[in-house]
């Protein structure tokens, strides 16, 4: 017979609990909003769906303890009050303004200077079937050709700082705009240096570079049938090895993160998640900085 540890114990005396009737409506009882904000932080981070991240908060003690939550004595969120929660970040855009303030934390520890820019682009892929109730796809959702594969969904633009590639700036869009449209959006127009992939070598982003005064590092195109020079193929691989930090995010985003499809329909819902875990990106890249000496 298996020995019975304390903590299974006090589980095992725990059940999980359905159809709360303790709210003033009758309903279930009311969860504070930070609380409800430690839950969507967890639900980012372990890319849950909102039943997964309810069943998650009954199966893990970790889970529940960061959140504040005791088994058995406080109301546990449902998949219901996760999602009334999200769509209230949403409504009211919330991730904006929590981008924006971890942003405002970072420059004020000096952490996010301004004195250079690399921006890029990647692709999140979207479900491209019409086996569903409408017969149709995500009407906000395109395809576009990277190389010689078709990809379809939408594109997350960033700008990064320079030095501590921080993101400072990010956008979204539909899979088939290109880079170079977004790419001045990007600028925070007090770069002394911008850099960019062969995406940003078009003279809209080559003159708003000169405009502000910066150093243009934006990679060289080739052209079909013609061979790109030496001095070319020195500018491109120096710069791509100053670019290459911007990735970093990505790298976090995708396989930390585990955000690699869309999870919802239309860019807007996508557009408020991603918001959120850039800023929470932040927050991962600039952790040792930010947490206090000896920890």
């Amino acid at each position: 017979m298996k020995q019975l540890t304390f903590a299974s114990a006090a589980y095992s005396a725990k059940k999980k609990t359905t159809n709360q009737k303790t709210g003033p409506k009758g309903g279930r009882p009311p969860i504070g909003l930070a609380r409800m904000l430690r839950v969507w932080c967890l639900q980012q981070w372990f890319a849950l769906s909102d039943p997964g991240m309810g069943e998650a908060l009954y199966d893990m003690e970790s889970m529940r303890r960061f959140a504040g939550f005791e088994l058995g004595e406080d109301a546990i969120p449902d998949e219901t009050t996760i999602l009334n929660f999200r769509r209230l970040l949403e409504t009211h855009k919330l991730t904006d303004r929590m981008f924006a303030l971890v942003r405002e934390l970072l420059e004020a520890k000096g952490l996010l200077l301004k004195s250079g820019t690399r921006v890029d682009a990647i692709l999140i892929a979207a479900p491209p079937s019409t086996k569903n109730a409408e017969g149709k796809h995500d009407l906000e959702m395109t395809p576009t050709k990277k190389g010689d594969i078709w990809h379809f969904g939408m594109k997350v633009h960033i700008g990064a700082d320079n030095k501590s590639g921080l993101i400072h700036t990010v956008r979204m869009s539909t899979a088939k705009v290109a880079d170079c449209a977004e790419a001045e959006q990007l600028l925070h127009g007090q770069e002394e240096r911008v850099f960019g992939d062969r995406g940003c070598d078009y003279p809209r982003v080559h003159q708003t570079i000169e405009r502000i005064g910066a150093l243009d590092g934006a990679a060289i195109r080739r052209t079909a049938g013609i061979t790109q020079s030496e001095a070319e193929a020195l500018f491109n691989r120096v710069a791509a090895k100053v670019r290459s930090r911007v990735e970093h995010p990505f790298r976090v985003l995708k396989r930390q993160f585990g955000y690699i499809k869309v999870r919802y329909h239309g860019l807007a819902k996508n557009s408020s998640q991603i918001i959120g875990l850039f800023a929470l990106i932040n927050l991962y890249i600039a952790r040792r900085q930010l947490m206090p000496q000896g920890v």
